[in-house]
């Protein structure tokens, strides 16, 4: 006739697992804006140094755009695979399909870049202390 009976403690859990999700991908909206903020606030607080200041020595503009542009493209890339994420779970959730299995981690691959990051800005801000 019509739907089976629902069970209240498995609707119950899904709503959780719901909110969850909601939270999970309101933290990666954060880490996202934080890094997309900071990199802008890295170019513009440089450019604003650069004007102040024009000396003869060497500048690294290139270098800081290139740190400001990386910080922004990680969090963009962090908040697109958090909002595709988020779209599976729910997706997962509606159907009943609630099983574990392996997948790759978003939070691994924006640490692993802001490793990469890291590490070129040091490297690149102690080569430019020795020019």
């Amino acid at each position: 006739m019509g739907q089976p009976p629902r069970n209240l403690a498995n609707e119950l859990a899904k709503e959780r697992s719901r909110a969850a999700a909601e939270r999970t991908l309101l933290a990666w909206i954060r880490t996202s804006l934080s890094l997309i903020g900071f990199g802008f606030g890295i170019d513009q607080v440089v450019a604003a140094v650069q004007q102040s200041t024009q000396s003869d020595r060497f500048q690294p503009t290139d270098l800081v755009r290139g740190l400001s542009l990386s910080f922004i493209a990680v969090g963009v890339y962090a908040i697109l695979t958090a909002s595709i994420e988020h779209h599976r779970e729910l997706k997962r959730i509606q159907r009943d399909d609630y099983s574990y299995y392996s997948r790759r981690s978003s939070a691994l691959v924006v640490a692993t870049a802001l490793l990469v990051i890291g590490v070129f800005a040091f490297v690149s801000l102690f080569l430019s202390s020795l020019l």
